[in-house]
């Protein structure tokens, strides 16, 4: 268990703290805006669900091969340096996706075309992005002692929050005017985000390394909590893909009515994540405990899925699965941050990023794939996933050596 670095704690109002939440808003925001579209954008396209899936799932694959090199590049180069150079690229990988929706719902492209597009330019912007998680996590780790570090991440997570609620909704409240229109209206997000990094996030220098053997995934002071992340975006990625077609295919909507109800239903994930964020926030809870709980809740939340017979009900089951994963993500991160030394924390970083973009790579996959043989299957699956990498915190297995049981 890595030691305290030492450093102050940032007070609660922090401006660098504040920057990496609205950074992460802007970025949550823009792909939350294209998630909540990609099934009925898909459908007109004449795109079959599992490219719809595929499309997401490009975005996981290059944050996953994106994340540990960011985050060792933090190290090496400082986090300001990546935070910029990651948010530069988003934007203009988000700018291209934007333009190209937007002529994939104008003029009538090839099949082929218009996924081999959707999938290269999704890519590019989940490659971009993974590095404002990992270096802005690595900060916060150098920044925050151990004991605070859940609290810390769930601050930053209420501005991802924020974007969950934010992009459905201008998604939702702008659809009637074209489904290509709320990208477009979130594509300034992005620059602004660039801007406040560069004029609020002071220069860090490199941290030296000591020789020592590089941080590998499979390193056993990471195994649990990378299970454990990714098994948290595994289930995301599940409900984020699916719930388009669910709402077309179970609920009988049009596309339209489809996104817009999409568009409630993750808006209402991203008030929930904020309320259970900010609680988190405030309560000095172990890492350990908020997982045990929040995995509960969570899949209470999916399993409720297979119930649903509306829009209403669909919403209040995802409003109820985001309240426990509000807890899973900062606390799987604090986990990750203490495992490892302070000059790891950016190597750790990004393999938290890695095994999260594990998770969004083969759950819109997975997704899709049991969506074809029934609309509940996906969720089930999440529910049944969450409850078996929580069983060994309930069993004991997970205490951390040293310390009280939380």
């Amino acid at each position: 268990m890595a030691e305290p670095m030492g450093e102050a704690t940032p007070a609660p109002r922090d401006p660098v703290l504040f920057t990496l939440m609205a950074a992460v808003f802007s970025g949550s925001l823009a792909m939350m805006a294209f998630v909540a579209l990609v099934g009925p954008v898909a459908r007109v396209a004449g795109l079959q669900p599992w490219q719809a899936g595929l499309a997401v799932t490009a975005s996981g694959v290059m944050w996953m091969l994106s994340a540990r090199p960011w985050g060792a590049a933090s190290d090496r180069y400082g986090r300001r340096a990546i935070l910029l150079t990651g948010a530069v690229g988003f934007t203009l990988a988000f700018w291209a996706l934007c333009l190209f929706v937007d002529a994939l719902l104008r003029w009538q492209m090839p099949a082929m075309l218009a996924f081999l597009g959707l999938v290269l330019l999704r890519g590019l912007v989940g490659g971009a992005y993974a590095a404002i998680p990992a270096a802005g996590m690595a900060m916060i780790a150098d920044r925050v002692a151990p004991a605070r570090r859940a609290q810390a991440m769930a601050q930053l997570g209420t501005g991802s929050a924020a974007g969950l609620v934010a992009g459905p909704a201008l998604a939702a409240a702008l659809v009637p005017y074209g489904l290509g229109v709320p990208l477009l209206a979130t594509a300034v997000l992005p620059l602004l985000a660039c801007l406040a990094l560069w004029w609020r996030v002071p220069p860090t220098p490199p941290r030296p390394s000591p020789a020592r053997r590089r941080l590998t995934l499979s390193d056993p002071r990471l195994r649990r909590p990378l299970s454990i992340g990714f098994a948290a975006m595994f289930s995301v990625a599940i409900a984020q893909v699916s719930i388009g077609f669910f709402a077309m295919d179970r609920l009988g909507l049009p596309p339209e009515a489809a996104a817009q109800a999409a568009g409630t239903a993750l808006m209402l994930v991203g008030v929930a994540l904020v309320l259970s964020q900010g609680a988190a926030t405030r309560l000095r809870i172990a890492p350990e405990r908020m997982i045990r709980y929040g995995t509960l809740v969570a899949a209470l939340g999916f399993g409720s899925v297979v119930l649903v017979d509306g829009g209403r009900m669909l919403a209040a089951s995802y409003f109820v699965a985001a309240l426990g994963m509000g807890w899973v993500f900062p606390a799987f991160s604090a986990m990750t941050a203490n495992a490892v030394e302070p000059h790891e924390q950016g190597a750790a970083a990004g393999a938290a990023g890695a095994a999260q973009g594990l998770g969004m790579v083969v759950g819109p996959v997975a997704g899709t794939l049991l969506y074809a043989l029934a609309p509940a299957l996906p969720y089930v699956l999440a529910s049944l996933l969450l409850l078996a990498v929580s069983l060994p915190l309930w069993l004991g297995a997970g205490r951390v050596p040293g310390r009280a049981a939380p």
